[in-house]
């Protein structure tokens, strides 16, 4: 049963003003990751790549459905978790072509600033290694076991994107 017309446009309204809140707070403070619901701040992390992600999914887990996400790089990656998290919007600075596919195919809105084709190594020199690990996977729930797996058990975890 889907919600009546006038609590859809209510809750869009309310979607949106948690947009403003995430994207403000993530442009005005150093962050990578902000996470906002009913206009409320309930997550920020400075950790890089999807770890910031993986720890407000381990932290908040189900109370992180309806929320909105603001995060500096959003890939294949990062829009599988959110989706896996429930996440009812999406914006990244950045956001590749990947990470929007995964949002459309289900229906999360999102906004970026920068489309990219893909997410690159924080060097520059090929594409992200969480990229990597998701490249076949289409599963939220299987891509969050999988980067969290990695994440819980590599060495190289503080330096990855």
């Amino acid at each position: 049963m889907s919600p009546p017309e006038g609590d859809l446009h209510i809750s869009t309204e309310a979607s949106l003003r948690d947009m403003d809140v995430a994207k403000k707070k993530l442009s005005t403070e150093k962050l990578s990751i902000v996470v906002v619901k009913s206009q409320r701040v309930i997550f920020t992390s400075q950790a890089p790549g999807v770890r910031g992600l993986v720890d407000a999914i381990r932290k908040l887990g189900p109370s992180l459905a309806g929320s909105t996400v603001a995060d500096k790089v959003v890939g294949k990656a990062a829009a599988l978790l959110c989706v896996y998290a429930g996440v009812s919007r999406v914006y990244g600075c950045v956001m590749s072509e990947l990470g929007i596919e995964v949002l459309k195919r289900f229906s999360v809105p999102f906004e970026y600033d920068a489309l990219v084709p893909n997410i690159l190594n924080r060097g520059g020199t090929g594409i992200c290694p969480f990229e990597k690990l998701v490249m076949e996977v289409s599963s939220p729930r299987e891509a969050f076991l999988t980067v969290d797996r990695f994440l819980s058990s590599s060495p190289m975890k503080e330096t990855m994107r």
